[in-house]
């Protein structure tokens, strides 16, 4: 007889499991260098600095980069994205805690709200980053040249999406208690005989 279930008292970890690879993926769009490239590869960006080289040179002034936190939205898009990312760290160790005993799943739902507020910080600087960028640098004067939002970006892009769907499910797994302690029998999407 084959049985085809789900068993959510082994499948409960894999939501802090989705939560490091979110801070993994901030992690790379806080330190990655390729928010922004040209297609001439005259010119690259990351949240931090803008450099007219292609490698992204180091970031110095020395090699012609220019810092983006000498502008207000520079430094906002930074400090929106890093208070996400500090949210999503204290969630990550919030969600052992909550998940270890079954007197610490009230706190399942705080979880998934502060979730949803890192996921807004973040909406906001990934969406005040291309706008004010385009509006400053004037990325639509040279028609022949064309600028992607690269690699890194979409990393800070994938952990938004991350937080957001475990912000859902850390808000509904308090309405599946009996699932979560295994007190309730399995139940099974496939029965054959």
């Amino acid at each position: 007889m084959i049985r085809c279930g789900l068993a959510c008292e082994r499948c409960r970890w894999i939501l802090p499991l989705l939560l490091l690879s979110a801070i993994a993926f901030d992690i790379i769009a806080l330190a990655g260098r390729g928010w922004l490239q040209s297609s001439d590869h005259g010119q690259t960006s990351s949240l931090w600095w803008k450099c007219s080289q292609e490698g992204g040179g180091s970031g110095s002034y020395e090699e012609g980069c220019q810092s983006l936190m000498e502008y207000a939205w520079g430094r906002a898009a930074a400090a929106m994205l890093f208070c996400g990312f500090i949210i999503l760290v204290i969630c990550f160790i919030l969600s052992f805690f909550a998940l270890c005993g079954p007197q610490m799943l009230v706190f399942l739902r705080v979880i998934g709200g502060l979730l949803a507020l890192a996921a807004v910080f973040q909406i906001i600087s990934l969406v005040i980053y291309p706008v004010k960028y385009t509006q400053t640098f004037t990325l639509h004067a040279n028609p022949a040249v064309t600028y992607i939002y690269n690699w890194a970006y979409g990393f800070g892009w994938a952990a938004t999406i991350i937080l957001i769907g475990c912000a859902f499910f850390f808000c509904c797994l308090p309405n599946y208690e009996d699932d979560l302690l295994g007190n309730a029998k399995p139940r099974y999407f496939y029965t054959s005989a």
